[in-house]
């Protein structure tokens, strides 16, 4: 008697939104990926929601980014498009790829970045909250399982970020009598907003990655204008440690504490 076969494995299902639908880009900034981005090119290939516009902005790379997102471009099940922003800066790349989405017709954004790995519901998630009444998801950041985290890095360090966060709620300046709303975690590889705060609040700070938290200033301009913002801890990326592994732990969370610690030239911002 032979023995009954293994079970395949369910994938979940895919899904287009409908017809007249909002519709939804991800923007992805990129500075010299070329060894990482397609990994984060499969992760948005694997979305249960593929009903979605993909923004790749191409913050000056010198190395093969471009190329390897057109060739992409040829193999992926939604729209990808390569748009150049030359002046360095997350801030001022997301900022770009944003205003691109949105006078191309896009009503709902979401962001991460050319190193992460969003999570295959990610898409489905973000389009959820907005759907829901959200006007700005602040995602959860967990290690890419593929770099093999420590213990400490898994637990340890998160918690760190989440004790200074809890901080950041409770500095005077994040409560100003202008603020809607609370401060909350944010992480600027894992965000989504609509189109519509974008605009008004004045989205995201262009300038240079080691003058400032983007990812920060983007959510205090958007909490004087809406108190429909949401801590979603079901939207998760996964996030490279190279950093961490760089610096050390107390200058990386130096670092996201307003840039309380720089690297002493601004190349070495760009970890590889």
């Amino acid at each position: 008697m032979t023995a009954p076969a293994e079970p395949t494995p369910s994938r979940p299902a895919r899904s287009v939104p409908p017809e007249g639908s909002s519709q939804l880009a991800v923007v992805v900034p990129a500075y010299n990926e070329a060894g990482s981005i397609n990994a984060t090119l499969d992760a948005l290939a694997a979305q249960t929601d593929l009903g979605f516009r993909l923004i790749v902005v191409d913050n000056g790379s010198t190395d093969g980014t471009a190329e390897e997102v057109r060739a992409f471009a040829a193999r992926a099940p939604f729209p990808v498009e390569v748009v150049t922003e030359p002046e360095r800066g997350a801030g001022t790349a997301a900022d770009t790829g944003f205003r691109y989405a949105i006078a191309a017709g896009a009503t709902l954004l979401a962001r991460t970045d050319a190193d992460c790995r969003p999570a295959p519901g990610w898409v489905a998630t973000a389009r959820a909250y907005l759907a829901g009444g959200a006007a700005l998801v602040c995602g959860r950041s967990v290690p890419r399982r593929d770099e093999q985290p420590s213990w400490p890095e898994r637990h340890v360090f998160p918690a760190a970020v989440r004790i200074a966060a809890l901080y950041g709620r409770f500095r005077r300046a994040h409560r100003t009598p202008e603020f809607r709303t609370p401060y909350v975690l944010v992480h600027g590889h894992n965000l989504a907003l609509t189109a519509e705060l974008y605009l008004a609040c004045g989205g995201t700070a262009r300038e240079p990655l080691e003058a400032g938290s983007e990812d920060v200033t983007l959510l205090n301009r958007a909490r004087t204008h809406t108190d429909r913002i949401v801590r979603a801890e079901d939207l998760v990326v996964e996030a490279s440690l190279r950093r961490l592994r760089a610096w050390g732990a107390r200058r990386t969370l130096l670092w996201y504490w307003d840039r309380r610690w720089r690297p002493v030239t601004s190349s070495e911002v760009h970890v590889r």
